[in-house]
């Protein structure tokens, strides 16, 4: 993928940008090639009551309709729509006045910053939910922290997240962070030729709830059955903001892609009609 070129063939900020973002990606894939292994989970084998799995799909299922179906307008309130939208507009034009790569960056710098808090707000809560014993009732306060983290890396890169479209996407995203090694290089193929396409927001949005709630939950077991122990349940809940860091990670670089595709076809456009 190539944006207009400068003199001499002289590459563009937005080739830099672009180029900066198969290195990040290249980056976040090498990671997923071995799945992780919570640090308790041999110890913990044999001793998780079969039922809690089962539990989890079922809370992580409701806690994804609760969110899609009635949930999007609260966590809205907490994510500041207005002012990300306005600051977005800001950023539009400030790329427009000057095509510079600290513009360009700007967009990527704010999706950072408001992934980095949401970690960290996850962190706290995690450990303080697992210090009183907590596991599964924090699953809805997990589940809404991953939404609202990306929503508000949509928001940065000027894009939305409540019509079914991209619920699908939103979806997708967090499905293909929590895959491994051949599935997840299949699942980010896909995606990409999808953006590509225009495609991203394809898929059975029922189907993706129930595949993206079990994935979770099995990725999930061992952690939340030492998060509901007090005091050693600490141990579970700080592994809150691993899985959350990875999945806005994901999230941020996939925005990233969709946003840079969009540049590129506005400016093959205004070439088109010059």
């Amino acid at each position: 993928m190539n944006f207009v070129s400068g003199f001499g063939g002289k590459k563009t900020p937005w080739d830099k940008e672009w180029n900066r973002l198969i290195r990040d990606e290249a980056g976040f894939c090498d990671k997923q090639q071995k799945a992780k292994t919570f640090f308790l989970k041999e110890k913990l084998e044999g001793k998780v009551p079969p039922s809690l799995e089962e539990t989890l799909n079922s809370a992580f299922c409701k806690a994804f309709q609760i969110i899609f179906e009635k949930g999007t307008s609260v966590i809205e309130k907490t994510c500041q729509k207005e002012k990300k939208e306005y600051d977005y507009k800001l950023r539009e034009y400030g790329c427009q006045l000057k095509n510079s790569r600290k513009n360009l960056k700007a967009f990527s710098k704010s999706a950072g910053m408001s992934a980095a808090k949401n970690v960290a707000v996850s962190a706290a809560e995690g450990i303080g939910t697992g210090f009183f014993g907590v596991g599964i009732p924090d699953i809805f306060l997990f589940t809404a922290m991953i939404f609202k983290s990306i929503y508000e890396i949509a928001l940065s890169y000027g894009f939305s997240y409540d019509t079914p479209e991209e619920q699908i996407f939103i979806l997708r995203l967090i499905l293909a962070s929590v895959t491994y090694g051949e599935e997840f290089k299949q699942g980010e193929t896909l995606l990409n030729q999808d953006m590509e396409e225009s495609r991203e927001g394809i898929g059975d949005r029922k189907r993706l709830l129930s595949c993206t709630a079990q994935k979770l939950a099995d990725e999930l077991l061992y952690m939340k059955f030492i998060q509901g122990i007090p005091v050693i349940g600490v141990a579970g809940g700080v592994m809150d903001c691993v899985y959350l860091k990875r999945i806005t990670d994901y999230a941020g670089l996939k925005y990233r892609r969709r946003f840079l595709i969009r540049k590129r076809r506005e400016q093959n456009c205004t070439e088109r009609n010059t």
